[in-house]
């Protein structure tokens, strides 16, 4: 069990204090679990009715009395008759006790009113903590121990800091994510939608949105070509031996969508795509002058992911992996592994991503292939991530059973941390389909597999440069990069050339012939964060002109058009913001 810091044991505390609050306010409530998490707390009730903005008022101010009462934090040892009689009316603290292993120390702690079975630790007395420094901060429901088939709880989250200061900085920091959330942007944006009564966790792209998507996908497929990547393109579904063989079936069943029955066999949707990739490879007799392959597939699977678990693009159960698969002999794992990793910061470069971090997955317990072959594997992920200069942690026994791997994690704008790209080794697949390649020597032999994704998934990774950016796209991803904005009808014919000129050089336009006010239509364009706004009049016109103002504000008038279209130019080819 991780050692918990001081703000884990302020915050652990204060949910206490919470739960001593709720209690005054509801004598009968059910206490289930009231842990510290990243950056707050939270405990789950079982409450006679649903809680309002103003009960959370009345539990903030019964907090803030305790608080000031300086009760200690009292821990005692009891034995498990003495902690069900205690607890002989709360239900799921009686679970919780029942799941406590024999042989382990039973403990409660109390601070005045309140008692409650915890392992601790806590602070010293209710006066450690800080009245100005706590905020509660939502209602969710929750379900006992996270299962569907249990009783539906009330969970009140809050936050909690050592100084008001701290306190106020973090509700700014929440202020930006919610500012920044995907889900708000999407729609305010127009960049996709959700149906659930469609559907849940399938994603609607909208024609703006479908825009970027197309400027990733166009980037990410050019680029795969330039290092010596083909493109592959497989079904949606496979019989049910694919999955059997692969061991999806056995390992991952529950995630999987159930099985359609066509011709007395069974289908299932896919949810991964390196079995397919592996049919190719089976389609004839490879020699070592073959390899490496490259495959690389922007393929649509689908999960059955719970419902609780979808959250916008971020989870979801269709998606786009950007995915790709290699098939290299031995002697060239070391090289290849260091163009993957190579390439995989490239692409987050372009993006805009700057500040990653490397976590390396070694052998767990359970796990297939020698042990010679993950320390190989493992040595040869270490030399890539040392010759690109990345920092890195190592995950010791946290790889998958089939292999070890590379996680990059990037950090956005306002420093949250993304994983996105993996490198995974696999020695399971080429067993499991009995690949072979014939080498120098003439003798059959296992090929290795790697498992790549730069990207993640299309899906999630447009959330997370939805936040990233707060919907003000650089200009080579901005669904509408310019937007012409005539100031009278005079300018129209004037307007409709441009555009045509626009569209000739490649740009993505929108062309505001409507009758509204100048200052409306800026406004408009404004709001759906277009980089560069053209405004022409007679002026304009009659020097075959434009005046550009930017995004950021900033305007230049009388502005060349082809100094203009060299400027944008400049700016899509080398991925920067304006």
């Amino acid at each position: 069990m991780a050692r918990e810091t001081d703000l884990d044991k302020l915050r652990h505390s204060t949910a206490h204090v919470m739960a001593e609050a709720v209690l005054e306010l509801f004598p009968d409530a059910q206490i289930a679990i009231g842990p510290s998490i990243e950056n707050g707390f939270y405990y789950d009730f079982e409450l006679p009715r649903a809680l309002t903005q103003e009960d959370l008022d009345v539990i903030t101010e019964n907090m803030k009395a305790i608080m000031k009462e300086g009760k200690p934090f009292i821990r005692k040892e009891v034995s498990r008759d003495e902690a069900r009689e205690f607890f002989a009316d709360q239900k799921y603290k009686l679970e919780l006790l029942d799941a406590i292993p024999e042989g382990e120390v039973v403990t409660m702690y109390n601070q005045g009113k309140f008692t409650d079975l915890c392992r601790g630790p806590h602070v010293e007395s209710t006066k450690d903590l800080v009245p100005e420094g706590f905020k509660l901060l939502n209602i969710a429901g929750a379900y006992w121990r996270g299962s569907e088939k249990n009783q539906m709880l009330t969970r009140i989250y809050g936050t909690a800091w050592t100084s008001g200061k701290d306190l106020r900085a973090y509700l700014d920091h929440l202020a930006d994510i919610e500012k920044r959330d995907h889900r708000k942007l999407g729609k305010e944006l127009d960049l996709f939608s959700l149906h659930e009564e469609a559907g849940p966790g399938l994603v609607y792209w909208h024609p703006r949105g479908a825009r970027i998507r197309l400027a990733i996908e166009d980037f990410w497929r050019n680029e795969h070509y330039k290092n010596g990547y083909e493109m592959v393109y497989t079904p949606h579904v496979g019989k049910s031996w694919l999955w059997e063989t692969s061991g999806h079936l056995g390992f991952y069943k529950e995630g999987m969508y159930p099985p359609m029955e066509m011709d007395n066999v069974d289908y299932y949707a896919k949810p991964m795509n390196c079995p397919f990739h592996i049919m190719i490879y089976q389609n004839g007799k490879r020699s070592y002058r073959d390899l490496p392959f490259r495959w690389a597939e922007l393929g649509t699977v689908y999960r059955y992911e719970k419902a609780g678990a979808l959250h916008g693009l971020l989870r979801v159960r269709g998606f786009t992996q950007d995915d790709a698969h290699l098939f290299v002999t031995p002697d060239q794992m070391d090289e290849e592994i260091m163009e993957v990793l190579r390439f995989s910061l490239y692409m987050l470069h372009s993006f805009g991503f700057k500040d990653i971090h490397a976590y390396i997955s070694t052998q767990p317990e359970k796990s297939v292939g020698e042990k010679e072959k993950w320390d190989a594997a493992t040595e040869a992920l270490k030399r890539a991530v040392e010759k690109e200069g990345l920092e890195y942690d190592i995950d010791e026994g946290g790889g998958a059973f089939y292999g070890p791997k590379i996680d990059l994690k990037i950090k956005d704008a306002i420093g949250r941390e993304w994983q996105l790209s993996t490198v995974q080794f696999d020695f399971n697949l080429p067993e499991r389909f009995d690949l072979t390649f014939v080498d120098k020597d003439g003798v059959e032999k296992r090929p290795y597999m790697i498992h790549r994704a730069l990207l993640g998934s299309i899906e999630r990774f447009f959330g997370v440069l939805v936040e990233h950016y707060a919907g003000a796209f650089p200009p080579w991803l901005s669904p509408d990069q310019i937007a012409i904005i005539p100031v009278a009808a005079v300018a129209y014919d004037y307007a409709k050339d441009l555009e045509k000129k626009f569209r000739a050089e490649g740009f993505r336009v929108v062309n505001d012939l409507s009758d509204d006010r100048m200052n409306a239509k800026i406004r408009k364009a404004q709001k759906m964060k277009i980089p560069y706004m053209l405004i022409i009049g007679e002026k304009e016109m009659a020097n075959g002109q434009v005046s550009v103002r930017y995004r950021t504000g900033k305007q230049v008038n009388g502005v060349d058009v082809d100094a203009f279209i060299a400027e944008v130019k400049e700016k899509v080819e080398n991925k920067e913001q304006i």
